[in-house]
């Protein structure tokens, strides 16, 4: 099982001088995402590996948050990039309170044994504020893929 772990954490930063640490801390959401290979859902045969992840959303901030929309890229071994929005993830829209999470489990496909992921969610604070919560890029890969 092939996993890999990324934390990031999304920061709205405003440079009125005092403030900036507090604000800072005011729009913070941090993503960690985990994956694995699906064998028995690939057919390498025929170029088609399956990779499932699962993704924690935190909202570490002060103000509550909601996911409204995600925007991902996803590259293979021969860089071929498959760019995907949409609203939302898994048909849900969350709002995370301050010190809540959401998690969720989606995948995808890849023409390659190797690929990464990368993107961000677009978010709206409760105070209107709109963000952008980056997702670090992370590895998908068959086991023993890589050395």
């Amino acid at each position: 099982m092939n996993s890999s772990c990324a934390s990031v954490s999304a920061r709205l930063i405003f440079s009125d001088g005092d403030h900036k640490v507090a604000e800072a801390k005011k729009y913070e959401i941090r993503v960690e995402v985990s994956s694995q290979y699906l064998a028995d859902q690939s057919q390498p045969e025929d170029g088609r590996y399956v990779f499932a992840y699962t993704i924690v959303i935190s909202n570490v901030g002060n103000v509550g948050a909601q996911l409204i929309s995600r925007h991902w890229l996803i590259t293979d071994a021969e860089q071929q990039v498959q760019e995907v929005r949409g609203l939302g993830v898994v048909g849900h829209q969350p709002l995370l309170k301050p010190g809540e999470s959401f998690e969720y489990s989606s995948g995808c496909s890849l023409a390659t044994p190797v690929g990464t992921m990368k993107g961000s969610y677009q978010m709206v604070a409760e105070d209107g504020t709109p963000f952008e919560a980056p997702i670090a890029e992370f590895l998908l890969s068959v086991p023993r893929m890589l050395h």
